[in-house]
């Protein structure tokens, strides 16, 4: 199930990222000036994804 899980996080992140670059104006803005993003937007939306649908484990 995991290779499942990874598979289906690469295809989100891959489709976000395809999306995002069709349509910029969806993208947050960014100030001009600043630290760069060490992470894109679309591998944000992967993570949050990902620890959305990760088990809950302990309880």
């Amino acid at each position: 199930m995991d290779t499942q899980l990874d598979a289906l996080a690469i295809a989100l992140c891959v489709k976000t990222d395809d999306l995002l670059k069709a349509s910029p104006y969806l993208a947050p803005r960014r100030p001009a000036v600043g630290i760069a993003p060490q992470l894109s937007d679309a591998v944000l939306v992967t993570l949050r994804g990902r620890s959305a649908a990760a088990p809950v484990s302990g309880t």
